[in-house]
């Protein structure tokens, strides 16, 4: 079975750098694209940022400058740098793939279960 794992979430002060970090596991073929997306309170799940399997990025406006996303070498992994942190970031913070498994030609939609940032004074 498909399993994405987020972790790095926490509590930080404004103006703070949190870490996040998501790992694929389990019998899998390839992974194109990987997101993360945060919900906050009361609010719909937004797309945070976003990266091909070819290392294309993109951004959410009130990110850009402030967040980077990446891939490890093997794809498998994807890192959230986030500095400068608000406290309108606060949110749960998921990790998205289009994952392929072995045996078939069409990925799916994978989510994580979360990983909590709050950001406070």
């Amino acid at each position: 079975q498909v399993q994405l794992v987020e972790s790095g979430g926490g509590l930080v002060q404004p103006g703070g750098s949190l870490r996040l970090s998501c790992a694929a596991s389990g019998t899998i073929f390839s992974i194109y694209a990987m997101a993360w997306y945060r919900q906050a309170p009361g609010k719909q799940r937004e797309l945070v940022a976003a990266i091909t399997s070819g290392g294309s990025t993109n951004y959410a406006d009130s990110v850009k400058g402030r967040f980077t996303i990446s891939r490890d070498a093997a794809k498998i992994t994807m890192y959230l740098q986030m500095n400068g942190l608000k406290p309108e970031d606060t949110a749960l913070y998921y990790c998205n793939a289009d994952i392929v498994v072995p045996g078939t030609y069409t990925p799916f939609n994978y989510w994580g279960q979360g990983t909590q940032v709050t950001v406070s004074s």
